[in-house]
């Protein structure tokens, strides 16, 4: 095990999970303040919900062996099952893969985060907490494996993906969009004043 690149990538993991309550109040100031609370519940929740699912079976379906055409993981890590603390990455000289889990967990928690701010003022809590669960696991999984595991589409087309650039940042923004195309304007837009509190 290489203790140096380990104590990087948890380093690493712990500075990305700090960008989601960041990204929860910077968000939250920039809406009205009826809605600043929401605003950072709904990031706040992604921390919740993504990392259960990510070990029930996200980490599985994004790094799991393919299951075929590069498409989506298989179901062989469930529960993270077949990985203990001496399971590690690239042979002797790797880092522990609940290590590499962890810090990809923190990839797919801020994803949907991001996500949260297009969808400011337009959904009920309960809505943005049922819409991540299925979009992380219909949308954000899948496209992890094409990126970032060797056996995925992406990867096999030789793209680069500097710090999520696909599966993180044109994800969340094409996904925002399209829920924003779905769930309409604003109740008010144009109409109320929206000055950020």
């Amino acid at each position: 095990m290489n203790g140096a690149d380990t104590a990087f990538v948890l380093i690493s993991a712990a500075l990305v999970m700090l960008m989601t309550p960041g990204l929860a109040f910077f968000y939250g100031g920039m809406v009205r303040v009826k809605s600043a609370l929401n605003m950072l519940m709904m990031s706040f929740i992604s921390l919740g919900i993504v990392s259960v699912l990510w070990v029930l079976y996200g980490y599985s379906l994004a790094f799991g062996e393919d299951s075929g055409a590069g498409l989506v993981g298989g179901l062989d890590h469930l529960g993270l099952a077949g990985i203990d603390a001496g399971t590690l990455t690239g042979g002797r000289t790797g880092i522990p893969v609940f290590a590499f889990a962890l810090f990809q967990l923190m990839f797919a928690v801020i994803t949907p985060a991001l996500m949260s701010g297009a969808l400011a003022d337009r959904v009920k809590f309960s809505a943005w907490s049922l819409f991540i669960t299925l979009w992380v696991t219909v949308v954000y999984f899948p496209v992890a494996h094409w990126v970032w595991q060797p056996d995925g589409w992406l990867y096999q087309l030789k793209v680069i993906d500097f710090a999520g650039g696909t599966a993180v940042h044109i994800n969340a923004g094409v996904g925002g969009l399209a829920a924003v195309l779905v769930v309409g304007a604003r109740v008010g837009f144009k109409k109320d004043p929206m000055r950020p509190h």
